[in-house]
């Protein structure tokens, strides 16, 4: 959209505004008309102070011998912290950092880790088929043996009890009316749903047993047994990052896949036991979440490198910017592990934001030194900092300037997402503004057949000519027409309705349009 939007909407301001300029109108009243016309001989180009930093001072530094060897010596080091904080960079279940500080859920999760430490993640285990139920009844009255010892190694499964089981609870009430297990499958099931709507016993149980058909109170002592679950829970999952208490992710994987893995060595043609819990939704997430956020920025950066190279068309200059990018997405993941931050579903999101914020300091810089003419790598270089630096360092500022005032927030999201885009724009106009001039002063491509000419006087940048610049314009004037003729890198132009003045330090040439060989030294 933003494409569109500046391709259509904003180009169209553009000439709009240029008529108003060309009609002698006025900025905001644009209705009306200046008495006084403007005089365009002053109304030229110069260079501003960021221009001329770059020029003079920014690009001389980083472009000279040491200045090279400095910037690839610091950028390799950035980039290989980000190799070592991206290896190293956690998968953490971050759901508590979404409860404010000053939230009093804080003290009562605090409490609980500190007086209830073996309270965690509630566990079910499902069996299915009435007739296999039955079968099996003493077996799963028993089912907490099965449980026992499991606390301590993973699948981390808190020691059993018989408020959990249905079936146990059952057992237990039989043996205290002196009664013996049901003698048959439908007497089974009719005392089963007499226990859980006659009994007090049994109240507890009645949302771990799901009948036919529930919904008639009448028909709840005839019906056939669907699905049972015993209740159990996992130790409470959590280690220390800092001086914070937070749930450990590798930890919950590791018990859901072994619960997994045990269940189904327990399970048998007529007896089907299904664990579940609800936190395995997050926890399934924990799982891929790592490897989604590489193949997402991997995809990320290939599709930067195919539309660079589209909008380029050059081959070295693509994949020097694409290089550009790679190395900044890598380092900000590295300063992601040194800010504590982990990788989850923000993080995961903001990181392939950041690979479109990155792309545009780098793009811009490569495209205009693609523009400049001449065999010199490094005054290219100097030359596309000078004329495009500032506008990429005013985009990253202003940027940086709409995110800022998140730092202090104290949402977890957005205090997130402005480290991380703060990183991105640190980062990012660091590689397009230093690393990726040096890359192109020592790799660069040949410039564009269209593009500037080294010893083209619009280029000159002191507005000094030679007299031998002057003679070859003159001779370009009488061999061209005069749309032919480039406008100056002041502002200056030859045209057709008008007489052009080209200054030099002491001479200078003028062009009639009655005498265009009148020329004065």
């Amino acid at each position: 959209f933003l494409w569109f939007f500046a391709a259509t909407f904003f180009s169209g301001c553009m000439v709009l505004d240029e008529r108003r300029q060309r009609d002698n109108r006025r900025e905001c009243l644009c209705c009306l008309t200046r008495k006084k016309e403007i005089d365009d001989e002053k109304d030229v180009f110069e260079e501003d102070f960021l221009s001329r930093y770059f020029r003079n001072y920014h690009a001389p530094a980083i472009l000279s011998k040491t200045g090279k060897l400095l910037v690839l010596t610091i950028f390799a080091a950035l980039f290989g912290y980000g190799v070592y904080g991206s290896i190293n960079l956690p998968v953490e279940d971050t759901e508590r950092a979404f409860i404010p500080a000053d939230s009093y859920l804080q003290d009562w999760i605090q409490s609980s880790d500190e007086y209830f430490p073996d309270g965690g993640i509630e566990l079910y285990f499902v069996f299915e088929n009435g007739t296999d139920i039955y079968n099996a009844r003493e077996e799963i009255a028993s089912f907490g043996w099965r449980l026992k010892g499991l606390s301590n190694a993973p699948p981390y499964i808190a020691e059993p009890t018989l408020e959990g089981n249905v079936m146990a609870g059952y057992w237990n009430y039989l043996q205290k009316q002196n009664e013996d297990w049901p003698i048959n499958e439908n007497e089974f099931f009719s005392a089963m749903g007499a226990f859980l709507w006659t009994t007090k016993a049994g109240e507890a149980y009645r949302t771990d047993v799901k009948f036919e058909d529930t919904d008639d109170a009448s028909n709840r002592l005839n019906s056939t047994i669907e699905a049972i679950r015993i209740k159990s829970e996992y130790i409470r999952l959590t280690k220390l990052n800092g001086n914070e208490i937070i749930d450990d992710a590798d930890r919950q994987i590791q018990a859901m896949d072994t619960t997994r893995e045990l269940v189904e060595s327990w399970n048998r043609d007529d007896l089907k036991i299904s664990p579940y819990s609800e936190k395995f939704l997050s926890i399934e997430g924990f799982k891929v979440i790592r490897k989604e956020l590489f193949l997402n920025v991997g995809l990320s950066i290939a599709a930067v490198a195919i539309i660079v190279f589209a909008t380029i068309g050059s081959v070295v200059a693509a994949l020097l910017i694409t290089v550009s990018v790679a190395f900044c997405l890598v380092e900000i993941l590295g300063f992601m592990y040194l800010l504590g931050i982990a990788i989850d579903s923000v993080s995961v999101i903001n990181i392939v934001l950041a690979v479109g914020l990155s792309v545009d300091y780098s793009a811009h810089i490569g495209h205009c030194f693609m523009t400049k003419g001449g065999d010199n790598k490094d005054k290219r270089a100097t030359e596309a900092l000078a004329d495009i630096g500032a506008a990429v360092l005013n985009g990253a500022t202003s940027t940086f300037l709409a995110v800022s005032v998140l730092l202090f927030s104290s949402s977890y999201v957005f205090s997130t997402l402005s480290k991380q885009f703060a990183l991105t724009v640190g980062l990012g106009i660091l590689h397009g503004l230093v690393l990726l001039p040096v890359l192109l002063s020592l790799l660069g491509p040949k410039p564009f057949d269209s593009a500037e000419k080294e010893n083209d006087p619009s280029n000159n940048n002191d507005g000094a000519y030679s007299s031998g610049d002057l003679a070859a314009v003159v001779k370009d004037f009488d061999d061209t027409s005069h749309d032919d003729i480039a406008e100056t890198g002041h502002g200056s132009a030859i045209s057709r309705e008008e007489d052009a003045v080209i200054e030099g330090k002491n001479n200078a040439v003028v062009v009639n349009d009655d005498d265009k060989k009148d020329v004065e030294c």
